[in-house]
């Protein structure tokens, strides 16, 4: 694998309960597709069984806005008031020295930055919950949260399946099995095209 290898960019992103990060696991296991998980950094608490380096970059949110004055995001967000989550520019560095595609669960607004600042070897997928209802419900089995995040959760939810639309392509996660073979067509089908622009001989 070439020092200069520039791999392809998966973007996955959706409303909390939509059923992606389910999806980006299965995508992870199917060998085939040479992808790693690019690993997000927040200024939020670990929940349940996260560890950082591995789930999340956990960092405080005073260190989180000197990376920001440092310009050492790809993209970043503050998803709710001192929440920030965000993309270090060397995780993806870290995953093409590897010559390693590179796969995203992040915050619809990151995923569209993304894309908007590598277009051609983004693939952005928006996933769709089949109701706010159904949101509702999933968020409440995690039993992760308060009511009141949850119910924050879903009226940015509300907000997030507007920009659908400006991805490149949507599963609508009514049913996992049909789900995972979608995002997986999808996948194989943007690995196979090629990128004109930055391939030289």
């Amino acid at each position: 694998m070439t020092k200069d290898f520039k791999g392809k960019l998966f973007v996955f992103s959706a409303p909390s309960g939509s059923g992606k990060t389910t999806i980006v696991r299965h995508l992870l296991k199917q060998e085939r597709f040479n992808l790693e998980f690019s690993i997000s950094a927040t200024s939020r608490e670990a929940r349940g069984e996260e560890k950082d380096g591995i789930d999340y970059y956990f960092i405080s949110a005073k260190e989180f806005i000197q990376k920001i004055k440092n310009d050492e995001f790809l993209e970043w967000e503050e998803v709710y008031r001192d929440n920030f989550y965000g993309t270090l520019k060397t995780e993806v560095e870290r995953i093409w020295a590897k010559g390693k595609h590179v796969i995203f669960d992040i915050d619809v607004a990151g995923g569209l930055r993304i894309k908007k600042k590598f277009p051609k070897e983004t693939l952005a997928v928006f996933v769709k919950p089949p109701s706010i209802d159904e949101l509702k419900i999933r968020l409440k089995k995690r039993s992760t949260e308060s009511e009141d995040k949850i119910n924050m959760r879903i009226a940015k939810a509300s907000v997030e399946l507007a920009t659908a639309p400006q991805f490149d392509k949507i599963i609508k996660n009514y049913d996992l099995d049909i789900a995972l073979k979608e995002a997986e067509e999808l996948v194989g089908n943007f690995l196979a095209s090629r990128i004109t622009s930055n391939e030289e001989e």
